[in-house]
């Protein structure tokens, strides 16, 4: 994917970001890819050297705080946010056209991938079918009590697996709109494709 900000946007965002109060260098992150409805999470290594470009400018000051330091508009840096409101305003623009864009890149690649999925679980399946010795009715019976069984263990396996998943990103916060609509986009492919197989 293209790069998300050009040359110095991410330096006049930053700035915005803290119109709204003083914030950790975490949460300028998390508020980062909130904003872009989690396709794009910048990286410490991102931030903390733009923020301590910013303070060398005298932009914003930091604070430390125990092993945290949190970061605040200077009058400079607010003098330099309101001379730049028509540069912000088509940065957002631009962010927003950048999500819709993205958004929708992820969503056709799960599309993509779970049509993949879909392809091989139906050739599995005729494998299956075209190799199977004809069994009796009661012999037919009972293996297909044992497989709907341990496909039932499976689904229960990965319900335990996504909701611990989604139970520790939520303690971090990172649970997004997008994970939800991913996740949607993936149950209804995988059903489908399940669903194929049993025709």
């Amino acid at each position: 994917m293209a790069p998300v900000f050009a040359h110095g946007q991410l330096r006049l965002y930053l700035l915005a970001l803290l119109e709204s109060g003083p914030k950790h260098g975490y949460e300028l992150i998390t508020a980062l890819s909130d904003r872009f409805g989690g396709t794009y999470r910048p990286s410490a290594g991102t931030i903390y050297p733009r923020l301590a470009r910013l303070e060398e400018e005298g932009l914003v000051s930091r604070y430390d705080e125990e092993r945290k330091s949190t970061y605040a508009l200077t009058e400079a840096g607010f003098a330099e946010l309101q001379a730049r409101r028509g540069d912000l305003a088509d940065l957002e623009q631009g962010i927003a056209e950048t999500v819709r864009d993205r958004a929708s890149q992820v969503r056709e690649d799960v599309r993509g991938a779970m049509h993949g999925l879909r392809a091989d679980l139906a050739a599995a399946a005729q494998h299956a079918r075209e190799q199977a010795v004809p069994p009796s009715h009661t012999d037919a019976h009972a293996a297909s009590h044992v497989h709907r069984v341990e496909a039932e263990q499976l689904v229960q396996r990965f319900r335990d697996d996504v909701r611990a998943e989604l139970r520790r990103a939520d303690a971090a916060g990172q649970v997004e709109r997008l994970t939800v609509e991913t996740l949607r986009t993936v149950l209804d492919s995988a059903l489908s494709a399940v669903r194929s197989t049993l025709r």
